[in-house]
């Protein structure tokens, strides 16, 4: 029956002007169902009959408006609370009890502009999602009001893509396992030089893995190079009794198989021969040569922020228990090479850290994150301070003659948060190569690609667009005994090299220096 006059407002209806007259639509509820609405489905078509369920899924309470009296009734014989109401009307709400948030779904973009434009007329503080029909309705449909404007062809196809990664994610895992196990002899797990706790952390997770793979007939050990130099990488590694072995020539040759982990290829980013055969090669890194070798299993994403949320990937689509040790490292793995979640960080890596925390000991962690600073590396930070010299936002700071060549990151992370510092290089000489340290702000310049680009082919050098390193051997000019000379002979005709990259020494010369 039609009202021509409103009825007293139920006491979960919307407050309207008694000049509104109803629409000639069934206006009580079908159900009564206990507590609030908060759902409102205007059309329900595919899209909105799929809202419908998957809220039902959740416990959710939702109503559902459409015109079509034969929907309405289906709807009904399957206990949901339907409504029939043609919602281009302004005078569609009346009757319908108060909801929160709006599913605005029909299939015709005129439709869904009329719904937006009366449900924020009445009620400005309900929030609509609405479905568009191409990008000029879509504009319209924000500009009257809609919170979230859906273009379903894109959501099947984030969908699709989000299915195909997971199906992927679980066939990866399964061939990495599947090739561990049929394996007999000695896997060497290899670390880029100098590893940091993403290195370290992925090492120590595929060897969990192989050891669930083949713990009878595969022997494991993992190798670096370099030095494991910095305070919390060294507690690391000695908190979480890791057992890591210096990589030599003879190691090398008595392995079976070779892993390369957070590294892209033999040569990179590590001394390994370029014509040696890896078998297996996990790394993240976006930036840098990807040397061609012929691998078994390679698995490279630069999308991801850490190698180490490839190896928890790995570890959970296995289904292997993870221990409080490896979950351990690899949170602090993804935690420090994201920068505490700050840099290049992806919702995969947030989730993969959720998934970690709760196994992790946190007072071991707490333990890495708060080591003791040795002499020297207090020394460094110093010397970088007292020797600090800027222009136009980047930092210099000469550190001459180290032993511990993780002090000089740990200066540039200081430098880099003074005042008008953008990007901070602080470099040295270790017994036989020059070591930078670079640390960067200005979001027109990738720190990485310009230490690749000026320093390349002179040695290792590359990383991100914030934090990078170069490597830069010396060769003959090691046997200088005078170390102080090699900065006048070596560093400055090398740090022009940056300089001129950048626009530094023109601006000198513009400024009459």
């Amino acid at each position: 029956m039609a009202f021509l006059v409103p009825p007293p407002p139920h006491k979960e209806s919307l407050n309207y002007p008694e000049s509104d007259i109803f629409c000639t639509m069934p206006q009580e509820a079908p159900f009564e169902h206990p507590g609030p609405v908060k759902y409102c489905i205007f059309g329900c078509g595919t899209n909105g009959y799929n809202i419908i369920l998957e809220l039902a899924k959740e416990h959710e309470r939702a109503i559902v408006a459409d015109k079509d009296e034969t929907r309405v009734r289906h709807l009904r014989d399957q206990k949901f609370d339907a409504y029939q109401r043609d919602i281009t009307r302004s005078d569609m709400l009346p009757g319908l009890p108060q909801f929160e948030i709006a599913f605005v779904m029909t299939g015709d973009g005129d439709t869904n502009l009329a719904a937006v434009l009366t449900i924020k007329k009445r009620n400005p503080s309900v929030q609509i999602v609405a479905r568009s029909t191409d990008p000029v309705n879509g504009q319209k449909l924000t500009a009257a009001g809609a919170d979230y404007v859906l273009y379903p062809q894109e959501v099947v196809a984030r969908q699709a893509i989000l299915q195909v990664k997971k199906q992927h994610a679980s066939r990866i895992s399964q061939r990495l396992f599947t090739l561990l196990a049929g394996w007999e002899g000695t896997l060497g797990i290899i670390t880029h030089k100098n590893p940091d706790p993403d290195a370290i952390s992925s090492a120590m997770a595929l060897a969990e893995i192989a050891k669930q793979a083949n713990a009878k007939t595969l022997v494991i050990r993992i190798f670096y190079e370099g030095n494991i130099g910095h305070q919390e990488n060294r507690t690391f590694v000695n908190l979480l009794d890791i057992k890591m072995e210096h990589l030599t020539a003879d190691a090398l040759q008595k392995c079976t198989y070779l892993a390369l982990v957070d590294c892209s290829g033999p040569g990179a980013n590590n001394d390994v021969p370029p014509q040696t055969k890896i078998n297996i090669i996990i790394d993240h890194h976006r930036e840098g040569k990807h040397v061609a070798t012929q691998s078994s299993f390679v698995d490279i994403r630069p999308g991801v922020g850490a190698t180490a949320s490839i190896m928890t990937q790995y570890l959970q689509e296995l289904d292997i228990p993870v221990d409080k040790r490896v979950a351990t490292a690899l949170l602090y793995g993804i935690r420090t090479d994201t920068r505490e979640f700050k840099r290049n960080v992806t919702p995969q890596d947030l989730s993969y850290a959720g998934f970690l925390l709760p196994l992790t000991d946190a007072d071991l962690l707490d333990k890495i994150m708060s080591p003791s600073m040795s002499q020297e590396t207090l020394d460094v930070i110093g010397k970088a301070i007292h020797e600090r010299k800027i222009q136009s936002g980047y930092l210099f700071a000469n550190v001459g003659f180290v032993i511990n060549r993780d002090a000089l990151p740990q200066a540039a992370d200081l430098l880099i948060t003074l005042e008008g510092v953008n990007t901070a290089l602080v470099y040295g000489i270790t017994d036989n190569a020059i070591v930078i340290s670079a640390r960067n702000r200005d979001i027109r310049l990738h720190i990485g690609n310009a230490l690749s680009e000026a320093f390349g082919d002179m040695g290792d050098a590359g990383g991100h667009p914030n934090m990078a390193a170069a490597t830069l051997p010396l060769h003959y000019f090691g046997k200088v005994e005078d170390k102080a000379r090699l900065h006048e002979i070596v560093i400055e005709p090398v740090l022009k090299k940056f300089r001129d990259l950048v626009g530094l020494e023109n601006e000198g010369k513009k400024n009459g220096a």
